[in-house]
């Protein structure tokens, strides 16, 4: 019987997973009101860091105080947040072999906001929210303040900012970063016409609507070693009419490829509430299957994907080279253990959990 290849080796950059599972960035709304982490975090990715996956990638982290999506937002732009980190690093790689990336990013117009348990609602300022920017002038809802157009000057303290806390993460140890490009959030408003009416060089045609993207993907290549990966999640579509679509997500991927982007992780949605999916089985994974066709890196597909055979099929198929699941795992911590019992594979597991092995199960734990 043939090895399953989601349990085959991927190298991104010099960096080698053990597998083709990737545990999604997710976010938590957990941190203090500096976005400091907490306990919290050291329990949550410590769990997650013993599921056997080939990459645990940290919650999206703001590059600046007003890029959170909530007070409760991890950050990675201030001393106290880069201490807090190190704390939770310490911990979880003194129990844990896994590779531990860290997703960068900035809300944009849509930080501001209640934790979703509380309404997910913007923040007024009485409310302790604060104003929020974006490309334009443009609210996420019509019910929601405006945010405030980004000037030239504000787009150079952005890209800043991105350098800043990337080298934060290399002095964390961190061993790989993915930009934040979707879901609505900054950098997918700069890609999306719907949300960037800009008339000057970061606004307008596809290339000025890119342009902050690149700039931000070299200035963060430019700063963290050369030998851990530096890619991106940006959303395929807006499924709005007029919006962002997969066909410039390709041209945007083919610039990135030819950067020396080491992978590029497909998502969809999140940058208008109009926005029209059918959420099924792999709904997402043909975004990955078009790119895939286009570049040379590698590329993570995702999109409820919750069974092993189904992802499985997904990078035997040559859809993509690696599947990234988020709240599967958290339904699942030991999903990767899971799929490979079903799939006859084996996987790392602590020391001290060996003897849950089933005994029909002999060499599924990689000791």
């Amino acid at each position: 019987m043939a090895s399953p290849k989601l349990f085959a080796p991927l190298k991104l950059a010099e960096l080698e997973l053990a597998n083709r599972i990737v545990i999604s960035p997710m976010c938590q709304y957990s941190a203090d009101v500096h976005g400091n982490m907490t306990d919290w975090h050291t329990i949550h990715l410590g769990n997650l860091a013993l599921s056997g996956a080939g990459l645990l990638i940290v919650e999206a982290s703001s590059v600046a105080p007003e890029g959170r999506i909530t007070p409760g937002d991890v950050g990675l732009y201030s001393d106290d947040n880069e201490k807090a980190m190190a704390r939770m690093l310490e911990s979880v790689r003194g129990h844990s072999p896994m590779p531990v990336g860290i997703q960068l990013g900035h809300a944009g117009r849509k930080a501001s906001c209640q934790a979703p348990w509380e309404g997910g609602t913007q923040l007024s300022l009485e409310q302790g929210g604060w104003q929020t920017v974006a490309p334009s002038e443009v609210a996420y809802q019509d019910d929601q303040r405006p945010p405030k157009a980004m000037s030239l000057d504000d787009i150079e303290a952005l890209k800043d900012g991105f350098v800043t806390s990337a080298k934060r993460a290399d002095r964390l140890g961190f061993d790989l970063i993915e930009l934040h490009a979707a879901h609505g959030y900054l950098l997918h408003e700069f890609l999306s016409p719907l949300s960037n009416q800009r008339d000057d060089q970061y606004g307008g045609s596809l290339e000025n609507r890119m342009r902050i993207v690149l700039e931000i993907f070299d200035a963060v290549r430019e700063v963290f070693p050369q030998q851990k990966p530096v890619g991106i999640r940006i959303s395929g579509s807006d499924w709005v009419e007029g919006g962002w679509d997969l066909a410039q997500s390709v041209e945007l991927a083919k610039a990135l490829d030819a950067r020396g982007c080491s992978f590029i992780d497909c998502s969809g949605g999140g940058l208008d509430p109009r926005q029209a999916l059918d959420v099924g089985p792999s709904y997402q994974v043909p975004f990955a299957r078009r790119i895939k066709q286009e570049v040379a890196m590698p590329v993570i597909a995702v999109g409820l994907i919750t069974e092993p055979e189904q992802a499985e099929g997904i990078v035997f198929s040559g859809e993509a080279d690696a599947v990234a699941l988020a709240r599967g795992m958290l339904f699942d911590p030991r999903w990767p253990w899971h799929a490979a019992a079903k799939l006859g594979a084996s996987v790392h597991a602590p020391k001290q959990y060996l003897r849950s092995q089933p005994h029909t199960l002999k060499g599924l734990f990689d000791v």
